[in-house]
């Protein structure tokens, strides 16, 4: 199976150096360990064919005991596992895709409301420990229904993926988020931001979608797309819970669109 000859298996080291050696400090202990405890046992590991190639093998190992039941020999089977190998691999990654997937908004790519909660409760606890403020942004497309029925709803998607991408583009922090809370409402969580250094994210963010002139003629409020905002900063050691935090946020958001949309409402 790998193509050494049988006078080149002399001893312990010569299976051991056939190894790959990011296996074989694994490998080697816990076999050696297995059988000076007469143990029957098994190993998975990268094996070295006389071709200079890597094939994965299974080595099962058996004890045989004599008389008195004293472990003297092993006797040893390799089995080429690589087709198996291959295809645990390739489950692992699809295991890992779809795990991104279910947390990423279909249509926008961006967060999905079940990874921002998690972040936010993840957010929560860390500035409860560190004393430092978490801000949440709630964020609406103005007159996102007309748009929908003057262009379509292709061109709404269009829509909400081009705005997607004009926030994403706006967060300068690795741990920021981004996320699709719902419809045409999206959310942004930033760790360690006071309310003032999150209202102007927000006004960055106003300003990147009314600089990308996205085209809104159905608009009660301008002839290209705007969005409405509201700000929360909170305190966690002082209470609450990430849910007063969002709650907070959507009230302003809500009082921004009130007061004629196409503003930040952060007090």
């Amino acid at each position: 199976m790998l193509g050494w000859s049988q006078g080149s298996w002399v001893g312990i080291d010569d299976w051991a150096e056939r190894m790959q050696p990011d296996d074989r400090d694994r490998v080697v202990n816990f076999c050696v360990e297995q059988s000076k405890a007469g143990i029957d046992h098994e190993a998975d590991y990268r094996a070295l064919k006389a071709d200079g190639t890597y094939v994965w093998i299974r080595d099962v190992v058996h004890v045989v005991r004599n008389s008195v039941g004293d472990a003297e020999a092993l006797i040893g089977f390799m089995f080429d596992i690589s087709e198996r190998k291959q295809n645990e691999e390739k489950l692992l990654r699809l295991q890992r895709e779809l795990e991104e997937l279910s947390y990423q908004d279909g249509l926008t790519g961006v967060a999905n409301r079940r990874l921002l909660d998690s972040v936010l409760e993840s957010e929560w606890a860390s500035a409860r420990r560190a004393g430092l403020p978490p801000s949440f942004i709630m964020l609406d497309i103005d007159c996102f229904k007309q748009y929908n029925d003057h262009y379509g709803h292709l061109a709404g998607d269009d829509c909400l993926r081009r705005v997607a991408h004009i926030l994403g583009s706006s967060l300068l922090r690795p741990r920021d988020l981004l996320a699709r809370f719902g419809g045409e409402e999206f959310a942004l969580v930033l760790p360690e931001t006071d309310l003032e250094a999150a209202r102007q994210v927000a006004e960055r963010c106003r300003a990147a979608i009314s600089d990308a002139a996205i085209a809104h003629r159905a608009s009660d409020v301008s002839h290209l797309v705007t969005a409405s905002m509201g700000v929360a900063t909170a305190k966690p050691a002082d209470g609450g819970t990430p849910a007063s935090l969002v709650e907070q946020a959507d009230r302003r958001l809500y009082r921004a669109k009130q007061n004629g949309r196409d503003r930040i409402v952060g007090e």
